[in-house]
């Protein structure tokens, strides 16, 4: 008994080592020189190791560099005006927000990997905060902005007058100072996480035994490069650590096209490019469609997609989410699910083409019902007035609702201020082309349809939630469609297809055909600058059929994904039910066996 207790100490010193140890080696394996740290009890895990603050990190930098991409597309009209853009050129440059990411998409997904992660997306949010810096660049070095050259004194605008252009500078130096914020957090991250290094490190010693050689003549042959294994030539993201930029190049082309080959994963991602681009082309023209075909402002434009059409687009990819867990949906319910999203989606755009009006007369634009081409809507009136044809200052007549380019135009000779409360009404009097010489208010004329916004922007967005439900069961499609070991360039695949056949063309599509509506165009050292005027019916109809053609395009994809996915239950199926010949035959074999037994029995 004494020897036993005696022995007792000793062994349980001994058990309680490898704890000691651990706590050692958990303590001297990340420091340099792996010397330990003086006291590893009483340090205390940092915030920047824990993997919640990361997640919360990543988010509000996520949120920040979407504010100014939503930024960009919400000033389109207005810096349109402010620098004489057309519809196209503005597009282009929405579309060039994408040219970077598009670019560097694949190479980021190659040396991410080999680098200090957290540190490259803290440096690449440091340079789009200078990219939002460098947007505000042409405010500062242009000329002022000169909104008349007929009168002499200057003359206060309001927000709905055509030619207000406001701070558009300011909310992208706000959005760049929130991503620089934002990225700071990003350069105290380390490289790896405690959780992650372990992963790393038990993967590596299980590494490390499975590919110990048998014999001499097994180590001699097991000695070649990762990308001519056999087992593992096609299998890009596990070996593409390993590989060489040479390599990589080589090997990628390969599994791109077996990728492109699985007719599941071609059509889902055809569908989701036809819905990025209906998306993308009205994220980028809304607002100025808005403006144009109900006569409200660009902070009012913005207000309603920021307040119906973006939540109710969230809400939708929330309900596909929840509708994919909750119901465990299987591939094929998955498309059935997408199909009647986009069903649902293009039934509920079709009452938008009526919703709408014509455009109002402008006089020397628009011509009266029956009246020749090319002669104007008052000839003559305003000969002796010799008015410049670069001028912009409209009026609008509301008696007779037509409105004039200018005063002059209207051949006013006499201009008025009234002081009303908050704001003061400018009058041009004793005008020769008005009924009744005038008077004639400053500014455009109003829609005759401005009611119609709210109802307008209530089906839109109801349509971009139910287009926004396809999301996740689409995203699902892709990741149970492909090969395991090609789910991981599979999407990065898909995100790239997306930019460049979505976000960066369509932006450009939809301003050509914006600019094909025009009937008036100013002109600016002698060259054509913004539209002034466009025929409302033609805007409407071209817009919404584009989104129109878009959503068709993605309906007809669920729909053929779908039957290809009930083909292949069809097939699962049937060689479910269809006997086996090998089974039977062993089956008859095995009751040959017991027959002689029996017999002897």
């Amino acid at each position: 008994m004494v020897r036993t207790s005696e022995s007792a100490g000793p062994m349980g010193e001994e058990l309680q080592m490898p704890d000691k140890d651990a706590k050692a080696m958990m303590g001297t394996e990340d420091t340099p020189g792996g010397k330990a740290s003086p006291n590893p009890q009483n340090l205390r895990p940092s915030v920047f190791h824990s993997i919640k603050f990361f997640v919360l990190c990543h988010s509000l930098l996520q949120l920040a560099q979407l504010m100014i991409s939503g930024y960009l597309k919400s000033s389109i009209s207005t810096v349109e005006k402010r620098f004489g853009l057309s519809s196209q050129t503005s597009g282009l440059l929405a579309a060039f927000n994408e040219v970077g990411n598009t670019a560097l998409i694949v190479f980021v997904s190659y040396f991410g990997s080999r680098v200090h992660r957290p540190r490259l997306i803290g440096c690449g949010a440091i340079l789009a905060a200078l990219a939002g810096i460098l947007m505000t660049v042409p405010h500062f070095i242009s000329e002022p902005y000169r909104y008349d050259h007929t009168s002499p004194g200057g003359i206060n605008l309001t927000s709905k007058d055509p030619r207000w252009v406001g701070a558009w500078w300011l909310g992208f130096l706000i959005s760049a100072g929130a991503v620089a914020l934002a990225a700071i957090p990003y350069f105290f991250f380390p490289k790896e996480m405690p959780k992650e290094k372990q992963e790393l490190r038990f993967r590596r010693k299980g590494l490390e035994v499975s590919d110990l050689p048998v014999s001499k003549g097994e180590d001699s042959s097991s000695e070649q490069s990762p990308a001519d294994s056999p087992e593992k030539k096609d299998n890009l993201a596990q070996i593409a650590p390993d590989l060489t930029v040479i390599q990589f190049i080589k090997v990628f082309p390969r599994v791109l096209l077996r990728t492109l080959r699985h007719p599941i994963f071609l059509l889902v991602v055809l569908s989701q490019v036809c819905m990025s681009s209906m998306a993308a082309g009205m994220a980028t023209f809304l607002p100025k469609f808005l403006e144009r075909q109900f006569s409200i402002t660009a902070s009012y434009a913005n207000l309603l997609i920021g307040c119906l059409t973006i939540p109710l687009a969230i809400v939708g990819i929330v309900v596909g989410g929840i509708l994919v867990k909750r119901l465990r949906l299987g591939p094929l319910h998955c498309g059935t699910l997408c199909l009647l999203g986009a069903l649902c989606c293009l039934i509920l755009s079709t009452p938008l083409f009526f919703m709408g009006c014509s455009s109002h007369q402008v006089a020397g634009i628009s011509h009266q019902p029956g009246a020749q081409p090319g002669l104007e809507l008052f000839p003559g009136c305003m000969e002796s007035c010799s008015c410049p044809s670069d001028d912009f200052n409209p009026v609008c007549d509301s008696s007779t609702r037509v409105e004039y380019i200018t005063p002059c135009h209207a051949g006013c000779t006499s201009r008025v201020v009234q002081e009303v409360p908050d704001k003061s009404q400018v009058l041009y009097n004793n005008c020769s082309c008005v009924a009744g010489g005038g008077p004639v208010s400053a500014g455009s004329c109003d829609s005759a349809c401005s009611h119609l916004v709210l109802p307008f922007m209530i089906l839109v967005s109801l349509g971009a939630a139910l287009a926004s439900v396809t999301h996740t069961p689409s995203f699902m499609l892709i990741l149970r469609g492909v090969k395991k070991e090609d789910k991981t360039l599979a999407v990065g695949i898909q995100f790239m297809l997306m930019r460049v056949l979505a976000w960066m063309p369509s932006p450009v599509i939809h301003g050509s055909a914006i600019d094909t509506t025009c009937v008036y165009w100013a002109q600016s050292c002698g060259r054509r600058a913004v539209c002034r005027y466009y025929d409302h019916d033609l805007l409407r109809n071209r817009f919404i059929g584009l989104q129109f053609f878009f959503k068709t395009g993605s309906l007809a994809c669920f729909a053929l994904i779908l039957a290809i996915l009930r083909q292949q239950d069809k097939e699962e199926r049937t060689k479910a039910t269809k006997p086996n010949p090998g089974l039977q035959q062993q089956l008859l074999a095995s009751e040959a066996k017991k027959e002689p037994e029996e017999s002897r029995v």
